[in-house]
């Protein structure tokens, strides 16, 4: 992994007030330095993707496992004697991780923040916060911190706090960053219940979107930051908004029983949309969101709005609406939604998370350990075929 040559500065002051952070560079750790060598096996603690899905990360009770997804393979572990991380995010494919401690018997706090140099098999950063930290995003220039009240922005090259934002309990952690230098967009829970607060740094704007009656349970963002997908804890409509002005773009339906999201997947070209949730099936939804522009935004000067246009969907790749959808109005809503137009199915015993490959593609990564590659039909859509699964915790276990 290449190093990004970062450069903390040392001799950072903590600031005063409610679970402000208290930062240090890897001279002035209250932490131990990570001791990574031989583990027994390890248990799963977490799994999260990179920020282009090529590659994943696996927080284990014995430490992390970074893998490839195409081809898919183990690229590196670091195991450690006591002790792992519930929290391991990546910085695109670079030797930069932020790793938060959790799982059985870890001999790190859930309130600090690791950051990690692989290339030098050291820290170079830490933060500490008064209470649990629910999840940390990183982007080439920018560190952000999420606990369950309040977001943390920090500069990534002196770590100087940029920006401070209360939000409603998000216990879920739950935020988004756009990762196209030319942009730099935030989202997360606002302050009142299935409302989104959007921040546009580059404009020193803040959009406000009412998404969802109830509270939001998963959202995400294209790389640009200029579409949001969101889903509630109802689970059954996800919503694909304008992050300039709020407007909602699409909607489509999961189903009709209340489900727990864990995952929504904008494909880079956006146009699918894949969902996981607990009833074991990972949705494919067609979009007919089209982002035109012909230059591309700056942190200076955004895209303005105009440039997103919502087209019709080709007729080859169009969500199935309910047959019944001439008596919309008469019957319930949901009878003329839009539908999904294919499907994988998983195991309904554990989370699920699924993201875009290349050539109409899913990879859905499980915390089983389960590994699952399928392709979908784009012109017909349908039941995916499958084309890989493995375990990916064990590495003697049988791929097909």
């Amino acid at each position: 992994m290449s190093s990004t040559g970062l450069n903390p500065r040392r001799n950072l002051q903590p600031g005063g007030g409610y679970d402000y952070p208290n930062t240090g560079t890897s001279d002035s750790f209250d932490s131990p330095e990570p001791d990574f060598g031989d583990s027994d096996e390890a248990e799963l603690v977490s799994a999260s993707w990179n920020q282009d899905y090529s590659c994943f990360s696996a927080g284990t009770s014995h430490g992390f496992r970074i893998y490839n997804c195409e081809p898919f393979k183990e690229t590196f572990r670091r195991e450690l004697k006591d002790g792992g991380f519930k929290i391991v995010e990546m910085l695109f494919r670079s030797n930069i991780l932020a790793l938060v401690g959790g799982g059985p018997n870890s001999q790190y706090p859930s309130n600090k923040v690791l950051i990690w140099d692989d290339h030098q098999s050291r820290c170079i950063s830490e933060f500490s916060f008064r209470s649990e930290i629910r999840a940390v995003k990183l982007r080439r220039d920018r560190i952000v911190v999420v606990l369950e009240h309040k977001i943390y922005v920090y500069n990534f090259m002196d770590l100087r706090l940029l920006h401070q934002i209360e939000n409603l309990a998000n216990p879920r952690g739950l935020c988004c960053l756009s990762h196209d230098m030319n942009t730099s967009v935030l989202a997360c829970p606002g302050v009142r219940r299935g409302e989104v607060r959007v921040e546009h740094f580059g404009l020193n704007m803040v959009q406000t979107i009412n998404a969802h009656d109830s509270n939001i349970a998963c959202m995400t963002m294209t790389l640009d930051g200029l579409l949001l997908a969101t889903a509630s804890t109802k689970g059954t409509l996800i919503r694909i908004f304008n992050t300039m002005d709020g407007t909602r773009l699409q909607e489509v339906r999961r189903g009709v029983d209340r489900a727990d999201i864990y995952s929504i997947a904008l494909s880079p070209n956006v146009q699918w949309l894949a969902v996981s949730s607990d009833k074991g099936t990972v949705h494919i939804f067609s979009l007919k969101v089209r982002v035109f522009g012909e230059d591309s935004p700056s942190s200076e000067n955004e895209t303005s709005s105009n440039s997103l246009q919502v087209l019709v969907s080709p007729a080859s790749g169009v969500n199935p609406g309910s047959s019944l959808s001439f008596l919309k109005g008469v019957l319930p809503k949901y009878f003329s939604s839009e539908w999904s137009f294919a499907q994988f199915h998983v195991p309904e015993v554990t989370q699920f998370f699924a993201a875009f490959g290349a050539k109409n593609t899913i990879a859905i990564i499980g915390m089983d350990g389960s590994f699952y590659r399928c392709n979908f039909d784009p012109v017909n859509g349908g039941e995916m075929t499958q084309l890989e699964y493995t375990r990916f915790l064990k590495p003697d276990s049988c791929s097909r």
